[in-house]
């Protein structure tokens, strides 16, 4: 079997590669190549995987290629990741939404886009893997393909891959989902892959602090900030610069308690301010659910929830209404933010997945 592997060239694809090895199949590299100067994300401020640095990190898959002793291909992408990806996280913050690029990115782009291409240029293969932590494994009973968290829950990455389809799941082998992160540094450190180790892995999508360059002039404007009763607090410098739940860089002054982002109206342009008990709800709206494990539910499904990747799932009942699904919450949560994934889980499993109204 010949398995094309999505190498950035750092230790998780990489020891992913040695791993497939191991296992008797035909590996070799496949690395997407999707920035350009013309993009204006020109500076780099922080560790990302769109940015200036493309170049470098493209050498560190050669070399990694290269000494992993596997043929390598380097597929630009540069149109179809500014349409899918870059395009959609412009939209979604102009309506006044925080977007997760990270989840669209894997649907459309690392799992759609680059392996059409690579079949367009001739580039034939079996399956394709990534050193993304979770696993995959096959249901005789509901003929279908489930994904679970990977055994190391301080790095699992399936609420990244929750809007994959049944399609990609089923080309899809991840050899990293069951080992432990340390074990993975172990493993590289015996195999002459040390130097890996010691890179800072990447954690935000742009490289750099500033998202301007990918907004068109005039799409968005500064407007006020106002308190819940909506008296003026001051002026913001445009929606595109907030999310829910955020404290820091707000400029304002004179509370007697920390003030967050409550929530933003596009409609009026304002951004609302208030206390941190002020940020909780037990209850959110989602669409475009993406029923990844198990087929779209008729009756009410009782389930955990995460409403961003850092927070512990919480026990809710799910309905779906007017072509909505309805989620409560057995508990309140804090900042429920529109734009965001919500994914939801039974135990390791992930169900499926939608974003919040």
């Amino acid at each position: 079997m010949r398995v094309a592997l999505g190498l950035s060239g750092g230790v998780d694809s990489t020891i992913a590669a040695i791993l497939l090895k191991e296992q008797g199949y035909d590996v070799f590299g496949i690395t997407m190549a999707k920035w350009n100067p013309e993009s204006g994300i020109l500076t780099r401020d922080k560790r990302g995987c769109f940015g200036p640095s493309e170049p470098d990190a493209l050498i560190s898959a050669e070399r990694a290629a290269k000494k992993l002793g596997i043929e390598h291909h380097i597929i630009r992408l540069d149109d179809e990741f500014r349409s899918e990806v870059l395009d959609y996280f412009t939209s979604t913050y102009a309506l006044g939404k925080t977007p997760n690029p990270c989840v669209i990115c894997n649907q459309q782009i690392k799992f759609g886009a680059l392996i059409t291409k690579a079949h367009e240029l001739g580039i034939d293969f079996d399956f394709f893997a990534t050193g993304h932590y979770a696993q995959v494994s096959y249901s005789l009973d509901l003929k279908r393909w489930q994904l679970f968290q990977a055994a190391d829950k301080r790095k699992d990455q399936s609420y990244f891959l929750s809007f994959l389809t049944q399609e990609q799941l089923a080309g899809s082998l991840f050899p990293l989902g069951g080992m432990q992160k340390d074990d993975i540094r172990e493993f590289a450190r015996s195999r002459g892959f040390e130097y890996l180790i010691k890179e800072k892995e990447s954690q935000d999508f742009l490289e750099s602090d500033n998202i301007l360059p990918l907004f068109k002039k005039n799409s968005f404007a500064p407007g006020d900030f106002v308190d819940t009763s909506g008296n003026v607090l001051g002026k913001h410098k445009g929606l595109i610069h907030y999310t829910i739940g955020q404290r820091k860089g707000l400029g304002l002054a004179g509370f007697d308690s920390p003030r967050y982002v409550i929530s933003l109206s596009r409609k009026e342009n304002k951004v609302v301010i208030g206390k941190e008990e002020e940020l909780y709800s037990d209850e959110l709206n989602a669409v475009n659910m993406n029923w990844v494990s198990i087929p779209e539910p008729f009756n009410e499904l009782r389930c955990e929830a995460k409403v961003r990747l850092a927070q512990d799932p919480v026990s809710c009942t799910v309905n779906k209404a007017e072509g909505l699904w309805k989620v409560v919450f057995d508990q309140p949560i804090s900042a429920i933010t529109p734009g965001q994934v919500l994914a939801l889980y039974d135990g390791e499993m992930l169900l499926g997945a939608g974003f919040i109204l």
